[in-house]
């Protein structure tokens, strides 16, 4: 498609310095990323969420737990960033000020590119230890499922976000600073609306931000938007970073100007 906007709209998004970007199964569904719901299927769809994806089943069972979160892992490692993951890296090199959160835990962000990102929900591709919290990205394959950390020997488990379990206060911590920050808040592609995310276009536009949301339905995140593109993001994002440097002939001098 040939994308066309307002002057106005290109010129808020050219002239900009400080820009937040929100993404989740939207982006993640153009990689082929099933949803949960998508891939509690097949075997698995013969046990409850409850069995698989909360921390009372990971004490329970947590072989189980780890395997369905491997599982989950293999889906992601076989799938490939989009159009998408690669535009938002184009804006992260481009802007100053560029900070990327996402509700995804499969990775594609990181493998695209993206360095200034926050993953509200945690990631598949790094575990945790369940008792102290040490991080790893890579563990033994002894055969012990889960595997242990090698620091302190307790059992690993998914770093990611499980059913009744809140965000972690860090990341949403910087995540609520850059949204009340920002100049422009680009909404791309399905997000769940789910508290505090859902808040997000409100608290951008609330401290003056122009928020541009890129989705083919209708959701909170295009009710609050200052202006809507009704598409799926690998449609579009590649023709927005395009307008947006096309019309960076004096922006550039502005950034260095500025720094």
């Amino acid at each position: 498609m040939s994308l066309t906007l307002p002057d106005d709209v290109i010129r808020r998004l050219s002239q900009s310095r400080r820009v937040v970007a929100l993404t989740g199964g939207g982006v993640a569904a153009e990689s082929g990323i099933p949803s949960f719901r998508e891939a509690h299927t097949g075997l698995w769809a013969q046990y409850d969420v409850s069995e698989l994806a909360t921390p009372q089943a990971f004490v329970r069972n947590p072989r189980l737990v780890w395997e369905w979160y491997a599982y989950r892992r293999a889906l992601a490692e076989r799938a490939q960033p989009g159009a998408s993951h690669y535009a938002l890296v184009d804006l992260e090199q481009y802007y100053p000020e560029f900070t990327l959160i996402t509700q995804s835990i499969d990775g594609l962000h990181w493998r695209a590119g993206s360095r200034d990102l926050i993953e509200l929900n945690g990631s598949l591709r790094r575990c945790r230890c369940y008792e102290s919290g040490h991080i790893a990205f890579a563990w033994d394959d002894d055969g012990e499922i889960p595997p242990r950390c090698v620091q302190c020997g307790s059992l690993l488990r998914p770093d990611v976000v499980m059913f009744g379990e809140g965000l972690p206060y860090h990341e949403l911590r910087r995540a609520r600073q850059v949204v009340e920050q920002c100049e422009v808040f680009l909404c791309v592609g399905t997000v769940g609306a789910i508290e505090p995310v859902a808040s997000f276009p409100f608290v951008a536009r609330r401290h003056g931000a122009f928020v541009l949301t890129i989705a083919p339905d209708e959701s909170i995140y295009t009710l609050m938007a200052d202006y809507v593109l009704s598409a799926t993001p690998g449609a579009v994002m590649p023709e927005l970073v395009q307008l947006i440097a096309g019309d960076v002939g004096g922006l550039e001098e502005l950034h260095v100007d500025a720094i």
